[in-house]
């Protein structure tokens, strides 16, 4: 059975099966129509995944600069959206979603709040380490606002799948209750995360892609003193890389940990540590993953491996 939640922005319809928000309209039902600021990577996946999901996008809208245009047209046409410029947005939509950076978001919230009605509307964000609050100029000008941002990492040249991918959510009740239904609408996943829990919540997304591929930059350095190349290393890299990744997911930490730390092989630990002489940066790395590990993952021989650190 359908389930009706009553808002001052108009009645969500949720279908438990769909987890797809439709909108009422006297006797019309519909998806709400979605507008998305910024023709970015973020923005670009972010409205191709709507448009997949059966969300109409209505509008493109970018900076007037002739590179966020002609990004901003190419990404229209292909969600069957109109473009449009921050000095001139139509913004017809039900929900507008700021995928711009985040210095960037306060600024276009107080542009776009002088720009027309926001009663009745919702505006999202998708900073990972700002908050809401950073769309108070919408909020003051009668939207609900909420930041929604996905645990996912969007790069020039690559759309990612939003299937799975888990969203964290803050903000007014009723912008976060209807983001968290687009978001299943998208086969993501929704939760919700305190203002104050951000900077450490966007800290642990730093881990998770762009220190990792640090990390993977320092080992493609250190298969330099072998003589690697560094574009043959990382197509060497891809199958251990893989299966490291497969056995966290598969069994945990503990499980897939494997290497000199975790046999207490201290002879092996200081070879490594004395050709890495030569690359002090990497000796720093390997250093503080090692005490990590020694602190964290199973360990043998813990005492004399520190005393080698």
């Amino acid at each position: 059975m359908a389930r009706f939640d009553s808002t001052p922005f108009g009645r969500w319809l949720q279908f438990p099966m769909a987890g797809v928000p439709l909108l009422c309209c006297g006797t019309m039902v519909r998806k709400p129509k979605i507008a998305i600021v910024g023709a970015g990577s973020l923005g670009t996946a972010l409205a191709t995944a709507l448009r997949i999901a059966g969300y109409r996008i209505s509008e493109i809208v970018s900076r007037d600069q002739p590179s966020s245009l002609r990004r901003a047209r190419k990404l229209a046409r292909a969600v069957g959206a109109r473009p449009s410029t921050l000095h001139q947005p139509d913004l017809t939509a039900d929900i507008v979603w700021l995928c711009v950076p985040d210095r960037k978001i306060a600024s276009c919230a107080s542009l776009l709040a002088r720009s027309l009605e926001w009663h009745h509307k919702l505006a999202f964000h998708s900073s990972g380490a700002l908050t809401s609050d950073e769309l108070k100029p919408l909020r003051q000008s009668g939207a609900a606002v909420a930041s929604a941002h996905p645990l996912m990492t969007f790069v020039p040249g690559v759309t990612p799948t939003l299937r799975g991918v888990p969203f964290a959510m803050e903000g007014d009740p009723e912008a976060v209750r209807v983001a968290a239904s687009v978001v299943r609408g998208l086969s993501g996943e929704s939760f919700k995360i305190a203002k104050r829990d951000k900077p450490a919540y966007h800290a642990w997304g730093a881990f998770t892609s762009p220190l990792l591929i640090a990390a993977l930059v320092t080992a493609e350095q250190v298969a330099g003193l072998a003589g690697i190349k560094q574009t043959l290393a990382r197509r060497r890299m891809l199958p251990i890389i893989g299966q490291s990744l497969a056995n966290y997911a598969r069994k945990g930490p503990a499980g897939a940990f494997s290497g000199p730390i975790v046999r207490g092989d201290t002879a092996v630990i200081a070879k490594h540590l004395r050709i890495l002489q030569r690359l002090p940066e990497a000796k720093k790395v390997y250093i503080a993953l090692a005490r990590t590990a020694i602190h964290n993952l199973p360990t043998k021989n813990r005492r004399a491996i520190e005393k080698l650190l």
